[in-house]
């Protein structure tokens, strides 16, 4: 390399490397953070498995009683024609209860959906359509007003009140144990959400299942700790009940009227708001607070839902945008924050998306200049200087402990869905950031654009398969 070119280069090298050490300083300090975050997790759950608190119970026999009190399923839908059938026959013959009713939602503006909603019921007295006159897409929460709306008016024209209000998604396949074991729960609490359990793709092994492994550590871990620490749960929107004085109480809070409308209107992520306003039982006198329902069935398959979630990335993206806009934005603007530790802690957890999209973004830039130096070094343009001996402590912690992580990802999964999945989950974790940075940015624009007073749209997935009417059994020790 010429002189000159070597004035040009060697500054611009110089810059490079001070660049490479911010990050490192700037990354590795919230590693650390998020590994501590994480660790303080990790010995609370194990703390709980070890004394048996943590353990899955498992039924002895089938899960088939009838209800103690009438119970509503609400099922919004929005173009999902193509699943709301399969999904409406498949809940109808596991769930054969007598108190069950189940409202289906469609929009004046979807013929289609409203077909296959009419197709799926086979004339079953249990199924109510409703159909919204505001034309769609609105939003899921005012979607499911409209519902409420619509039992209400049937409880007043038959003099029935329902004891609680679930909810599920238009591609979910329900267990049949859930809605029994859901009932009973509710004796004990005013919210309660079973696990979600994602199916694997064959056509998006990358993408599509990426949800698999991170809801099997958030359902098999973290929602389990939350339960037991005594903290505000979230919903997931799907498989989550809620009793009915409990939205009562919640629709007061709204508009000052108990006969009002309980879910969020304007908000991206109106069920997990609506969990945390209820899953605990300081939130106001005579709350019974939420609880997380973790059962084993007597075949050994976990009772949870499950789903096919987004196998490619524009959805996945869109759809987790909708998440982190609605649970870290909107979350910090309607629900703030709390003085009691471990309710603080949580919400820092929930609210922690953005902040763990900037840090990632660092790490993988952070990458790309050190193999740029490494290049420089090899091909003797630049010489590589030492870090300092503390970035190198943080280094090796940092990767210590991402290990630490990696194998517990590993065990869930496998545990869960057979261990031929559990190196795949260690090698999905890149692609689960690589979407939570895309989906953060998103999420920002769409936040900005919100406060700039752009209304709220449902910007859903639209579903194109169903999972298999009978669940498939998985040999597993039950966790």
């Amino acid at each position: 390399m010429g002189v000159a070119a070597q004035g040009l280069v060697v500054p611009l090298f110089t810059l490079l490397e001070g660049v490479r050490l911010e990050l490192l300083l700037f990354a590795g300090f919230w590693f650390l953070l998020g590994a501590l975050d994480e660790l303080l997790v990790d010995l609370a759950w194990f703390w709980l498995l070890l004394t048996g608190r943590a353990r899955s119970p498992r039924l002895e026999r089938p899960a088939t009683e009838e209800l103690s009190a009438p119970i509503a399923l609400f099922v919004p839908a929005w173009r999902e024609a193509k699943v709301i059938g399969p999904m409406i026959r498949a809940t109808l013959a596991r769930w054969p209860h007598a108190d069950l009713r189940v409202y289906a939602g469609c929009y004046i503006n979807d013929p289609e959906t409203r077909a296959a909603m009419e197709a799926g019921g086979a004339g079953d007295p249990r199924l109510t359509i409703v159909v919204n006159e505001v034309p769609g897409p609105t939003t899921k929460g005012q979607c499911l007003n409209r519902l409420y709306r619509q039992m209400r008016e049937d409880e007043v024209r038959s003099g029935i009140r329902f004891r609680a209000v679930l909810l599920h998604d238009a591609e979910d396949l329900v267990h049949p144990d859930a809605l029994t074991l859901i009932d009973r729960a509710l004796a004990d609490a005013d919210f309660v959400q079973v696990p979600v359990r994602p199916e694997l793709q064959d056509d998006s092994p990358w993408i599509g299942n990426h949800y698999a492994d991170e809801f099997t550590d958030a359902h098999a871990r973290e929602m389990v700790v939350r339960d037991r620490l005594g903290a505000a749960l979230p919903a997931a929107g799907v498989g989550c009940a809620f009793g009915r004085d409990a939205l009562e109480h919640v629709a007061q809070r709204r508009s000052g009227d108990r006969q009002g409308s309980p879910f969020d209107p304007a908000a991206m992520t109106e069920d997990y708001e609506l969990g945390m306003l209820i899953g605990r039982r300081e939130n106001w006198p005579g709350c019974k607070g939420g609880r997380f329902l973790r059962v084993r069935a007597s075949d050994g398959s976990l009772v949870a839902t499950r789903a096919y979630f987004p196998g490619t990335l524009d959805t996945s993206v869109r759809q987790k945008a909708r998440w982190v806009h609605g649970i870290a934005f909107d979350g910090w603007d309607q629900l703030g924050w709390s003085a009691r530790p471990v309710e603080l802690w949580m919400r820092l957890r929930d609210r922690r998306g953005p902040l763990v999209a900037l840090v990632l973004a660092a790490a993988y830039l952070l990458v790309l200049l050190t193999g740029v130096l490494w290049l420089a070094d090899v091909m003797g343009w630049y010489p590589a200087g030492r870090l300092p001996v503390l970035v190198y402590w943080v280094l090796i912690v940092t990767t210590a402990t991402f290990a630490w992580r990696a194998v517990v990802r590993a065990v869930v999964v496998g545990r869960e869905y057979g261990w031929g999945e559990a190196i795949p989950a260690i090698l999905r974790i890149p692609v689960g950031n690589v979407i939570a940075i895309i989906a953060t940015r998103v999420a920002l624009v769409r936040y900005v654009k919100a406060l700039r007073g752009e209304p709220a749209r449902w910007d859903k997935t639209e579903h194109d398969r169903h999972p298999e009417i009978e669940p498939q059994t998985i040999r597993r020790r039950a966790a």
